[in-house]
């Protein structure tokens, strides 16, 4: 197996809120089969910050995600998310998931997908654990605007409300650290939106660390704190300014890549062949 190299070191700049890191990888390397996704990755992500994962097909940012998440081990290196080895089933971990089509006849009402974020693991609660429970579910809710869809069947809502929904999942455990996957695909530009300023809200009110895999950052680029930019075992991480440019993409790509600014958009012109498609595995 080719030895990759390592790029900059991912530490949390100047600026960024103190304390320990929300999320930590040290010389953080991950195999699939014979392939080596990414090794050598340093990357601290304090309390409140938020980082966008990008990269094309198969570079390993939806692994990411599940390595943070306790479901898939790295082949070397340490991660530790919220001062612990990560873990299923983490109340420290909130998981935003790509936006899906549910079943229009799934028996399942808004709140209950809601409280699958808060107990789905567990099973038993008295009556006063009842009470609380239901009172968490009520306000993760209204904090997205879903209280008047609760005791809907959530197969039946829109697209975008079914994504409200998962927000308040992934939020109604109060969760240390925040983890997106391409929860934007298949939204329209409205919802996009509203989802992005649920999450951004999150962080700044309650210094909650983001990590947003997504194929297209321009709807979340005005909350980006950095970049984590992932190419065929390569990578860069730090602010938008310095990793999303012609140079950095281009020695990422191993091939010419232009960066322009059009108004308040980025646009990456010259990796046709590094298409992101919805759903990138790993």
């Amino acid at each position: 197996m080719a030895t990759l190299p390592t790029m900059i070191r991912g530490t949390a700049p100047n600026g960024t809120r103190g304390g320990p890191a929300a999320v930590s990888l040290r010389d953080a390397r991950l195999d699939v089969g014979d392939r080596t996704l990414w090794t050598g990755l340093d990357l601290d992500v304090a309390p409140g910050e938020f980082v966008a994962v990008l990269g094309p097909n198969g570079s390993g940012k939806t692994s990411l995600m599940r390595v943070l998440l306790g479901l898939l081990p790295l082949s070397a290196g340490k991660v530790l998310v919220a001062g612990r080895a990560p873990r299923r089933g983490s109340p420290t971990i909130g998981y935003v998931p790509q936006q899906k089509t549910l079943d229009p006849d799934l028996p399942l009402r808004g709140r209950d997908l809601v409280g699958l974020g808060l107990d789905g693991h567990r099973l038993g609660l008295g009556l006063t654990g009842r009470r609380r429970r239901r009172a968490r579910v009520d306000a993760a809710l209204a904090a997205v605007g879903g209280a008047g869809y609760a005791d809907a069947p959530v197969g039946r809502l829109s697209g975008g409300e079914q994504q409200r929904l998962r927000v308040a999942q992934a939020l109604v455990g109060d969760p240390a650290v925040l983890l997106c996957d391409e929860p934007l695909l298949s939204l329209d530009l409205s919802h996009q939106r509203v989802v992005t300023r649920l999450i951004d809200e999150r962080r700044r009110t309650a210094d909650t660390a983001v990590l947003f895999v997504t194929h297209e950052i321009n709807p979340v680029l005005p909350l980006v704190d950095r970049v984590l930019y992932l190419v065929d075992g390569r990578f860069r991480a730090g602010p938008t300014e310095e990793v999303m440019t012609s140079e950095v993409l281009s020695e990422l790509y191993r091939t010419d890549v232009d960066v322009l600014r059009v108004r308040d958009r980025l646009v990456v012109v010259g990796a046709e062949d590094h298409d992101h498609h919805p759903g990138d595995q790993p």
